[in-house]
């Protein structure tokens, strides 16, 4: 097995094993909408074997971020086909991520709707508007019928999401945002059927993920998540209430025959995310850049040591849209730029030079 070598991951059949991360880059036009610039920052990508969209909200309520792109709108979606046929035309797959922000929103950004969450508790620290900075507002908790609202968020955007033309979808249950909140039980203090255990913690993102996959089919769904990853005061400190909590989550999901499992985690090769992978039992792809890009040589250990069936990469196929070619030359490559990872325009986005 090859860094290199074509992999299936459910329907998406791979040319190669190098998959691009969902890059938060907020270049969306006016109301959400993916514009021609993210067709060609997309289109660039499109030799590695799966690219992979930036967190895409599910509903006006869910944005997290101004220059956030959505899938809630026809515009939205219409922008989106030509995002994803532009990908095609390069003979590239690609899947979106589909992300609810959660509590990680101010109503300056999410046009004034309700702020849900899985408890009544803000995260500490300022969110950044486009009116300057503010505290984080303390969210709503939500009810029963708030969470089959949310699912039923996420079954019309997967929907829409392959109406456009994309080859599937990754539920996004990391990093912080809304699934992960429902994770973990420092945000998330209920007591009713979605919280106090791990099973309980885990209910919510299960059955998001169960209804999506009915929806388009499990074979073209993905997961993410990040266990451990302590981000947006969504922590996860006690090792064996992590362990457990996952276990409840992968155990759930695992019978559905999804298309695979990403899993962001600085330690790879741990007891826990070895042990979810085999729980998982389908095909397990990893991201271990956490504080520095994963490099090619570790990309390759990833993959031929039978850790992980393909890698996840972020900042290194940002900075080379021709990554797979350079990695596969051992050829040099360019360093990413920081201050243009959130900025507007082409500049550090689509002005990367290829060899």
């Amino acid at each position: 097995m090859q860094l290199f070598s074509p992999v299936s991951l459910g329907s998406l059949n791979l040319d190669n094993r190098v998959v691009m991360a969902p890059l938060t880059r907020l270049r969306a036009e006016e109301g959400g909408v993916p514009g021609e610039l993210i067709a060609l920052h997309y289109a660039q990508r499109a030799t590695a074997g799966l690219v992979t969209t930036e967190g895409t909200f599910t509903s006006a309520g869910a944005q997290a971020y101004p220059g956030q792109p959505g899938i809630e709108t026809e515009e939205q979606a219409e922008g989106w086909g030509r995002v994803v046929a532009a990908v095609h035309d390069e003979d590239g797959l690609i899947v979106m991520q589909l992300m609810h922000a959660g509590r990680v929103t101010h109503p300056l950004i999410n046009s004034g709707l309700t702020i849900y969450a899985p408890s009544a508790t803000a995260i500490e620290g300022e969110v950044r508007t486009p009116d300057g900075a503010f505290p984080y507002p303390v969210p709503t908790a939500a009810t029963e019928d708030d969470i089959v609202r949310i699912i039923e968020e996420h079954v019309a955007a997967a929907r829409r999401a392959v109406e456009a033309g994309f080859d599937g979808v990754e539920v996004h249950s990391a990093n912080g945002y809304l699934l992960h909140q429902f994770l973990s039980p420092t945000s998330n203090t209920r007591t009713d059927a979605y919280g106090g255990s791990p099973e309980n913690r885990a209910r919510f993102g299960a059955q998001v993920i169960a209804a999506v996959a009915r929806e388009i089919g499990a074979d073209r769904v993905g997961v993410r998540i990040s266990p451990e990853r302590n981000i947006q005061d969504v922590f996860e400190n006690d090792a064996d209430e992590t362990r457990l909590t996952y276990e409840a989550l992968v155990d759930a999901i695992a019978p559905l025959g999804l298309a695979y499992l990403s899993v962001l985690h600085p330690s790879p090769a741990s007891s826990l995310v070895q042990d979810l992978r085999a729980r998982f039992g389908g095909a397990v792809i990893l991201n271990n850049g956490f504080t520095t890009p994963t490099t090619r040589e570790e990309a390759r250990s990833l993959v031929n040591d039978g850790l992980a069936d393909a890698v996840v990469v972020g900042r290194a196929l940002l900075a080379n849209p021709d990554l797979v070619r350079r990695w596969r030359d051992d050829a040099e490559l360019n360093e990413p730029d920081p201050k243009t990872f959130y900025a507007s325009g082409a500049q550090g986005y689509t002005d990367y030079p290829t060899l």
